[in-house]
């Protein structure tokens, strides 16, 4: 794919150009203690246009090598003398007085040192040991004499085009406490730097994050807006490699950035319009924390700040900035695939009606829209509660389904596809989508109304229709999924009850694929049809059955349950009990029993209640089960109906208790029926054989 394409003062050019226009108009530094204002207009949100570097950096593949990121020597050629402003005289008055001893023996013989500019090694060194200096003689920040001095040093050497050795400037003036205009070019000569991966170790080794983060925790937001822009992104860049995300997150990254987004958030609502350059500011920031979320201390973090309804904030206000919203989407789809993160969302009631509203507004940006539906099937997949929130929105199911119908036309090649969204691109929203349906199903006032739905139903039949196994698993899988899920209410407005024959028709192809998981969910369908008459009829008619049996010895726990589900609705139907003869249909009811029945009572009840079925005119329980069969029964039975050596598991209490549960309400009653049917229809004495004539 080609670079992406950006505007620029009205100009179309690839992000490739973009960064060249920026190189061709390098900063310009004075020797007056402060950087001169930049000609050229590296412009931002609102009147203009903000560079492509900076606006679309959300991602972190766009770091790029540089033949230079320092400035030219063309631009130091003039001083420039300016009125010195009244905050510049403030400062002045407060300054504190240097120790002439400390100053004479150990700063000024590093300044003459830096002045000769031998080579590169050597004025790095020397940067090196006048910050050490600076700082043993309480001489960083602001406030003392002959910083001027100091600062003009430095700004000359940044001529000298070196980009180890600009960090190190950067470093000591930042240290300094430069302000406004100088503030702004230095945070942009660290960003130009930092835009080059091969400059990571350069960062590593000379610590300037902790330099960029104390610029956002200690500078004011408002009078530096453009600086921070500039001193995120470059932050930004630096978050892109793990390796520094231990270091961003002990120096407290997680906590300096949402406290400007908090910020960022208050002064959106009091001014009731979002603030210049915020926007773009915010996807440096988010951005950043994209990449931080990976780290399980700051998703803590982020959880024991509240961040996650801050975020939500953020998303409400700038919901017509695709790129913001976009990489909350993506920090929230992090977020939410850990549980703990999730729960904490959920229980944001206001996030429902947000994604509603992205959903809404960006139905066609698949990028976005892949994500909050990914987003809300983590929401409902174990909350139920999330669920009916959910569907409490107005127009909640109804944009799900236009969702749904666009992709679905989109992935039949109906419509032409948006930039950027191919039929993968289209399928991978389906993906979503069908999951997030299928978790909504289960709730039972949202599962009756959708498998009533005309549109719903259509559409996921029509999914099964065109699309096999082999094309895209994951999807046939999902919508039989969902269909299984509203396959279970059996209400009479059904449209999944009206369309059963036609449902498994469709499933037969699924049955007979080698996917085990499209396997299941075909089976679990089956389970919940298979209670109607006209179902069972097909089934045999179509040697589903056989189907069925043969699935017994799969040793798949899950697929043994539905199948033996199917099989127990079979039974209830007296003509067809018959065909549990076929195929050794008993025997693998037993093993079934003998391999799961300790670990799964439900399960060893249904095995139960599908032989209570089968021997319902028993006469003689070898002759109804085999003699095999019967004995084997008649001693694991018995076995299972010892508390004490049925429940003597290795679990944990809660699971105990549970498992107890079943035991007691599900197994007991129908096996205990079931051993004294087979008990009193058995006899261990020999038959005689006939006598001879």
């Amino acid at each position: 794919m080609g670079d992406p394409m950006v505007k620029i003062n009205g100009i179309h050019l690839t992000e490739s150009d973009a960064v060249g226009h920026l190189k061709s108009h390098p900063l310009q530094l004075t020797y007056d203690g402060s950087f001169s204002e930049i000609k050229e207009q590296e412009t931002f949100k609102g009147t203009t246009s903000l560079p492509s570097h900076l606006r679309s950096g959300g991602d972190q593949g766009k770091r790029r090598s540089r033949t230079s990121s320092c400035f030219n020597s063309s631009d130091l050629s003039r001083l420039e003398t300016r009125a010195v402003s009244k905050a510049n005289l403030q400062e002045k008055e407060t300054e504190i007085e240097v120790d002439e001893v400390f100053w004479n023996t150990r700063i000024v013989p590093i300044l003459h040192e830096l002045e000769k500019e031998e080579n590169i090694e050597t004025i790095c060194a020397a940067c090196t040991q006048l910050h050490h200096a600076l700082e043993e003689g309480n001489m960083l920040g602001n406030k003392f004499k002959r910083r001027s001095i100091l600062l003009k040093t430095l700004y000359k050497l940044v001529d000298i085009g070196s980009d180890v050795l600009s960090l190190k400037l950067a470093k000591i003036i930042l240290a300094l406490k430069v302000s406004r205009k100088n503030l702004l070019n230095v945070c942009k000569l660290i960003f130009k730097i930092s835009r080059s991966e091969k400059n990571d170790s350069l960062i590593e080794n000379d610590s300037i994050l902790e330099s960029l983060l104390e610029v956002l925790r200690s500078e004011d937001l408002q009078t530096n807006t453009e600086a921070f822009l500039y001193c995120m992104g470059a932050i930004k860049f630096i978050s892109g490699n793990p390796g520094f995300l231990d270091e961003m997150i002990s120096k407290d990254a997680v906590e300096i950035l949402m406290n400007l987004i908090k910020q960022i958030n208050e002064n959106t609502k009091k001014c009731g319009t979002c603030l210049p350059n915020s926007g773009h500011l915010l996807v440096q920031m988010t951005a950043t924390l994209r990449n931080l979320v990976d780290s399980p201390l700051a998703r803590s973090k982020l959880l024991s700040i509240s961040a996650l309804p801050q975020l939500c904030m953020v998303m409400g206000q700038y919901v017509a900035d695709k790129d913001v919203c976009t990489n909350i989407a993506r920090i929230f789809s992090k977020l939410t695939s850990y549980h703990d993160c999730c729960v904490a969302l959920a229980n944001y009631s206001r996030c429902y009606a947000l994604f509603l509203k992205l959903i809404n507004k960006y139905q066609k940006k698949q990028d976005l829209v892949v994500r909050i539906v990914f987003i809300l099937g983590n929401l409902t997949a174990k909350n139920n509660q999330a669920r009916e929130q959910f569907c409490k929105e107005k127009g909640s199911i109804p944009a799900l389904l236009s969702l749904f119908g666009t992709f679905h036309r989109l992935d039949l090649g109906a419509e032409r596809p948006a930039v950027g969204a191919g039929r993968a691109q289209a399928q991978d929203v389906l993906i979503k989508l069908t999951r997030v349906l299928a978790n909504l199903a289960i709730h039972p006032a949202v599962g009756p109304a959708l498998a009533a739905d005309p549109l719903a139903v259509g559409l996921l039949l029509a999914t099964l229709e065109y699309k096999s196994i082999e094309d895209c698993e994951e999807l046939v899988i999902n919508t039989t999924a969902t269909i299984n899920n509203l396959s279970y209410y059996q209400v009479k407005n059904s449209i999944i009850q009206d369309k059963k024959l036609y449902i498994a028709e469709l499933l037969i192809k699924l049955l007979v694929s080698n996917n085990m998981d499209g396997i299941l969910e075909a089976v679990r369908v089956f389970g919940n049809l298979s209670q109607d008459r006209d179902i069972c009829n097909f089934i045999v008619q179509k040697n589903v059955h056989k189907f069925m049996i043969a699935l017994l010895d799969a040793k798949h726990q899950d697929i043994c349950f539905s199948a033996c589900g199917v099989l127990l609705n079979l039974t209830v139907d007296k003509d067809k009990r018959v065909i549990l003869k076929e195929g050794g249909g008993i025997k693998k009811l037993v093993d079934c029993l003998r391999h799961f029945g300790p670990t799964d009572w439900q399960l060893a009840c249904l095995v139960c209640k599908t032989l209570w079925n089968f021997s319902e005119n028993i006469t003689n329980a070898s002759s109804c089960f085999g003699d095999e069969d019967t004995n084997t029964l008649l001693v694991l039975l018995p076995s299972f109906l010892d508390e004490e050596l049925a429940l003597d598991g290795s679990f944990d209490q809660d699971l105990k208790n549970y498992h107890k549960l079943q035991w007691e309400t599900e197994f007991k009653p129908v096996a205990q029926q079931l051993l004294n049917r087979i008990q009193s229809h058995h006899t261990f004495l020999e038959p005689l054989p006939l006598p001879s004539f």
